[in-house]
């Protein structure tokens, strides 16, 4: 029952600490754990869901090594290569994500950095959406410097996405062309624009659970506002291929703690969603409080983010974005 006391001492303002004993959160009973995320869940973030839809901007021939994407030039997996889609396409895709009510909608690039006319030609993408869109505008293109986010956030963007994926300890067997302090610093500048700062990671690459404790604490010491879970789905060409894939009471163990550690986060699920139970539904009972939702580039993505909605209405959460009520 000790779980669900520290559930309610964080609720009154305890914060855990990188020097406190974090192996409760790995021999607790995992169903009082879940239930105390929720609870601490419910009281700081409440029951609005934030979701958020993503596109492929621009994909493939990624200098950096990352072990896990499929979208690195170090990695034969067939991924589809090809440069910044047309404004035409994204606009078109974010005013059909505000029509199925999602909160907000992300151009996501492959590559170190986006830079150049690539970049120039984002921000003007950008503004034309913020000007026509009610809908939040998020980026995600790499290691950007403090003048290009600020103009990112003239333009109209309001959240900036930048994972630092695992520990610190274990981030040098995942990615050897960048550096961990670099996402660090990354993130220090988008705090400092005062945008919403976006970081998480994946789970299942080899890491122990000692280090997902530790990207946790990681993450709470950054003050980051948003939290996306990533657990691998292993994809061929990859080096990490043959890794086994989480189990679901992997996944919500990590998401249950995530939760403690970062009570005022929203934790989100992103990528891995089909290993668990109807899409997350159990996660989002473990202190889940957004999702990605949508496919990149599919005729799907309105029927998925409706069987989204469905499901969290059927769990009394709310998933109006703010936007319709303006």
């Amino acid at each position: 029952m000790y779980i669900l006391a520290l559930a309610e001492e964080i609720i009154r303002g305890r914060r855990i600490r990188r020097e406190d004993d974090l192996t409760i959160f790995l021999t607790c009973d995992q169903k009082e754990l879940c239930e105390g995320a929720d609870r601490i869940r419910s009281y700081f973030v409440g029951e609005k869901v934030d979701l958020c839809s993503i596109i492929n901007g621009r994909s493939g021939r990624c200098p950096e090594d990352c072990k896990y994407c499929a979208q690195s030039v170090y990695h034969d997996t067939g991924c589809e290569a090809y440069d910044f889609l047309p404004e035409e396409t994204i606009v078109d895709a974010c005013k059909m994500n505000e029509k199925e009510g999602v909160d907000r909608f992300s151009i996501v690039t492959a590559g170190r950095a986006l830079t150049g006319s690539e970049f120039q030609k984002a921000l003007h993408i950008f503004g034309t959406m913020h000007a026509e869109c009610k809908i939040g505008l998020c980026a995600s293109m790499g290691f950007l410097t403090a003048e290009q986010l600020h103009q990112l956030h003239q333009a109209g963007v309001t959240s900036y996405h930048h994972n630092i994926e695992t520990s610190r300890r274990y981030f040098p067997q995942v990615c050897t062309t960048h550096t961990y302090d670099q996402k660090v610093e990354t993130l220090k500048l988008v705090k400092a624009e005062g945008m919403c700062a976006c970081s998480g990671g994946i789970i299942g690459m080899g890491e122990t659970w000692e280090d997902r404790l530790d990207m946790a604490v990681s993450l709470a010491e950054l003050g980051i506002d948003s939290i996306p879970i990533n657990a691998l789905m292993p994809i061929p060409g990859t080096p990490l291929e043959h890794q086994q894939t989480l189990t679901e009471d992997d996944i919500l163990r990590t998401i249950g703690f995530f939760r403690y550690i970062n009570p005022e986060a929203n934790i989100r699920l992103a990528a891995g969603r089909a290993l668990l139970t109807n899409d997350g539904e159990l996660a989002f009972q473990s202190g889940a409080s957004a999702s990605i939702t949508g496919n990149m580039l599919t005729t799907t993505a309105s029927a998925t983010i409706r069987s989204d909605k469905q499901m969290l209405q059927k769990l009394g959460r709310d998933v109006i974005p703010d936007y319709l009520y303006s």
